[in-house]
């Protein structure tokens, strides 16, 4: 440490300064491979594609899929409360504040300290220059320190960060359309135990009023007991199942309550005759266009680029730190002293490297090209996935409207046979033992063609979460409501 210089070192400590600055700007050149995504063929699902409309279902938000203005409320009830999607948020802003500490050391650091004591000396009793003296050191000063990145270590622990950052963002998108395609698929398996409901409350009535007819007949002496038997054991059958569908009634109430938060309790919903209604007919795109909407696949090629930075990392750890550090203050030997004149300064720099770490830096370097080529192969599969996603919708959807004509037809023939069974018994032609026969044809029949309504909003809704549905939205029109709750969701920036 030096006292009040009158220059700072002179003309070769500028040149020395000056030297070092330079070296600082051209640092960054960054060491480690430069990242190449795998080429993952496309035409996976091509054989599965029907004629494509205009509309591209992955382009649609959420809000315009659902007709039923109940389920649009739901589901952003969902997006408020939803505890896994307000945990996704907050892991977002975790992954935001450890990229701003990676970016702070692109800056120099500065600090300040002081030091104020009270010390004797005497050594033995020994007469020696400056024993028994009692002082009072003083010193204030402020210090930078900056690292001069000329392996690009920082840079590459800024990527790092700024990949992991990006990935948690997408794994947030991934967990909002789940939310979304979660509570519609919920809502509309309500709708079908309604609607199975409503279909066993009818045919109770229908056996009851048979049964009766054949406890009559039987009293009249014009029926067999066994004929009485079976209608009594029918009625029984269907009656059987109404408390247990109201019982799946209030388990899939309580799911779809779990995914918005309140307590259980009954859930709001239209007529259930909406799950009628057949999906709007749609365009899955083009399959080249998953590697940009699906955020799994974007969550993916995130965790690739920075597994891919973290070998630049490895690398750049065998090298050695280069850093420039300054002090300016004041320091005097007494307190009384502590004055303007008493000033001090000092410029450097420094060097640190490895030099035997037994191998460990090798391993860091070869561990790290091993991650980077798991993610790699993670990057592969989730695109491959995503293929195999799609092309199962695709192909569900098409045969699910062959199945649901072929069974909405199959109803038509039984509910006219049952007409007919009516009309031949009320001429006389036929026993209302046939009546009992189609009846008991017909409940099966009706139940099967609401499963396969309910299986055709599902396929609607699988496609649109396989294509990464609403990929294009931003990420806080994606929770607007939600951010009421959670307000840093609206600070997320892709």
């Amino acid at each position: 440490m030096r006292q009040r210089p009158s220059s700072l070192g002179g003309r070769s400590g500028w040149y020395g300064i000056g030297l070092l600055l330079a070296i600082g700007a051209l640092s960054g050149c960054a060491l480690g491979p430069r990242l190449v995504l795998p080429a993952v063929e496309s035409d996976e699902f091509m054989a599965a594609r029907a004629a494509e409309p205009a509309i591209t279902l992955a382009d649609l938000p959420w809000w315009e899929l659902f007709a039923d203005a109940i389920l649009r409320d739901l589901i952003q009830t969902a997006l408020t409360n939803n505890y896994d999607l307000r945990m996704a948020i907050q892991r977002v802003e975790q992954s935001r504040a450890l990229r701003a500490q990676a970016g702070a050391q692109f800056w120099p650091q500065a600090d300040y300290g002081g030091v104020l004591e009270r010390s004797r000396n005497a050594f033995g009793g020994q007469a020696t220059p400056g024993s028994g003296q009692t002082g009072s050191p003083v010193l204030l000063a402020a210090s930078v320190a900056w690292e001069l990145d000329l392996w690009g270590r920082v840079r590459r622990l800024h990527e790092v960060a700024q990949a992991q950052w990006l990935a948690t963002a997408e794994a947030r998108r991934g967990v909002t359309l789940l939310l979304v395609c979660n509570v519609a698929q919920t809502y509309y398996e309500l709708l079908e135990l309604d609607l199975e409901l409503e279909i066993a409350q009818r045919t109770t009535l229908a056996f009851k009023e048979s049964l009766d007819i054949f406890s009559q007949k039987l009293a009249a002496g014009t029926a067999s007991r066994l004929e009485t038997a079976r209608a009594e054991a029918a009625l029984t059958m269907i009656s059987a199942l109404i408390p247990e569908l109201e019982r799946q009634i209030v388990i899939k109430e309580n799911q779809l309550n779990l995914l918005m938060a309140p307590n259980p309790g009954p859930v709001p919903r239209a007529q259930s005759r909406l799950l009628l209604e057949a999906p709007p007919p749609v365009s899955a795109g083009l399959p080249a266009d998953l590697l940009r909407q699906r955020p799994d696949i974007r969550q993916a090629e995130q965790q690739l680029r920075a597994a891919n930075a973290q070998i630049g990392l490895a690398i750049a750890q065998c090298f050695p730190r280069i850093g420039l550090t300054a002090l300016f203050g004041r320091v005097s030997t007494e307190l009384e002293d502590f004055n303007a004149d008493a000033q001090a300064w000092s410029l450097g720099g420094n060097l640190t490297g490895p030099l035997f770490q037994g191998g460990a830096l090798l391993a860091q370097v070869r561990q790290a090209r091993a991650h980077s080529a798991e993610s790699a192969l993670a990057y592969e599969a989730a695109v491959r996935a995503a293929f195999r996603d799609v092309a199962n919708a695709l192909v569900t959807r098409a045969k699910l409207e062959e199945i649901y004509v072929q069974q909405r037809r199959c109803v038509e023939c039984y509910q006219e046979a049952v007409s007919g069974a009516r009309d031949r018994y009320l001429a006389g032609k036929a026993s209302y033992y046939e009546v009992l026969e189609t009846q008991q044809q017909l409940f099966p029949a009706e139940n099967n063609l609401v499963r396969t309504q309910l299986y055709r909003q599902l396929a609607f809704i699988q496609l649109y979460k396989a294509l990464g549905g609403g990929w294009n939205l931003p990420d806080d029109q994606w929770s607007a409501v939600s951010a009421e709750r959670d307000p840093v969701a609206t600070r997320i920036q892709r």
